[in-house]
């Protein structure tokens, strides 16, 4: 039988292991913590989407919002359509793989006071304004959607064009900000979907089912610390007891 090394040097294998070890465990813990807030956020989300549709909160209540109290809260509001304050955003891949287009925002006058941003939908890039135009909607209307904060910038988000109507995020600040628009909403409504004369825009853009991936992502940190500690038990085993 082959003689018990002494265990030398093992110090540093140990430090390394115990160190990395545990921020893989406190990865996956954290993904655990992720997990739980994800699928509260989605249940929120398809009790609040789902809901019948509530009167839009008063004017006076805007600058107290916060997000968290509204997103994807589903309203009604009534007024009308400024349809020559249109605004587009552009949108990567439209419904039915209609490739990109643009969302219309569109500045919606109440009748208790005050403009909102409605998005109504999706247009293919390629339609012709007067085949968009074949949708607007005058006169008194009602409109029912969900309340959604604004979308905000990263580093690779390109800079708007105010002068061509032309942003590229869903913001409801700039878009007021570039029509004159006051007192404006610090939130946009997307629009139902529902059918519109000359069949453009697509409402009900809303993005609902939200990716969940945070269990997968959990079990792939631990199955990397657990590989770790069985790779460094072999270890230990050549080192004490040889090959």
């Amino acid at each position: 039988m082959a003689d018990v090394a002494q265990p030398k040097g093992l110090l540093g294998p140990v430090l390394f292991v115990l160190v990395i070890g545990g921020i893989l465990v406190s990865l996956g813990v954290w993904q655990l913590h992720r997990l739980a807030w994800k699928e509260t956020l989605i249940a929120e989300i398809a009790t609040r989407s789902k809901a019948p549709p509530r009167p839009l909160p008063d004017p006076a209540s805007w600058s107290r919002l916060a997000p968290s109290d509204y997103a994807y809260r589903h309203v009604e509001l009534t007024g009308r359509y400024e349809n020559d304050k249109e605004a587009l955003v552009f949108f990567g891949i439209g419904p039915h793989d209609l490739g990109p287009g643009y969302l219309i925002l569109t500045p919606f006058k109440l009748d208790a006071g005050g403009f909102v941003v409605v998005n109504r939908g999706f247009v293919p890039a390629g339609l012709p304004k007067e085949e968009r135009a074949k949708g607007d909607i005058e006169g008194e209307t009602r409109v029912v959607g969900l309340m959604r904060p604004p979308q905000t910038r990263n580093l690779f988000t390109p800079a708007d064009e105010p002068d061509k109507d032309i942003f590229f995020t869903r913001d409801p600040a700039a878009v007021a900000a570039h029509f004159k628009l006051s007192p404006a909403a610090p939130f946009v409504v997307d629009a139902d979907a529902k059918p519109v004369p000359g069949g453009w825009p697509i409402g009900g853009m809303t993005e609902i089912d939200i990716p969940n991936n945070h269990l997968n992502y959990a079990l792939t940190w631990f199955g990397l610390a657990g590989g770790m500690l069985l790779v460094f038990a072999n270890f230990l085993r050549a080192r004490w007891f040889g090959k």
